[in-house]
């Protein structure tokens, strides 16, 4: 069982990693981090909150949308959602216990080195994603 003081340098890390995702990843506009109920659960530093609630449902959708596909024409999970705007890009894939990643995209981005930097956050981030951490996360991002 983790103690309560390694939970929080979870939910730090975990936002550290988000951020440096986004800041750090050419192209990437915003980034959060989205549960399997549809709750934030972490941002980009610059975002403000209700842009990213809104983001967060959007999120959701699409996964949700993603995830009735596969069923209904057995495909196999989603493994990456892309959003061709004509000013840029949403892009969604999952990260562990069912959470998702969201991530605004300019169009000058390149799509294969964002998806391939998507899913080494998400590599990353899977590897310490607890169910407990998710819980913790969506109350750290709403103080």
């Amino acid at each position: 069982m983790q103690t309560t003081q390694s939970v929080n340098s979870d939910v730090q890390r975990f936002n550290w990693l988000l951020r440096r995702f986004a800041a750090g990843t050419a192209g990437v506009i915003e980034a959060i981090a989205v549960s399997s109920d549809g709750l934030l659960i972490a941002m980009s530093a610059t975002l403000e909150r209700a842009d990213a609630d809104r983001l967060a449902a959007i999120t959701s959708a699409i996964n949700s949308l993603a995830f009735g596909a596969s069923r209904v024409y057995d495909l196999g999970a989603a493994n990456k959602v892309i959003i061709d705007l004509e000013r840029g890009y949403l892009m969604v894939c999952t990260l562990g216990t069912g959470s998702s990643l969201g991530v605004l995209a300019m169009k000058e981005a390149n799509l294969g080195v964002l998806a391939y930097e998507m899913a080494m956050f998400a590599n990353r981030a899977g590897d310490f994603l607890t169910p407990q951490l998710v819980e913790e996360l969506k109350i750290s991002v709403g103080s």
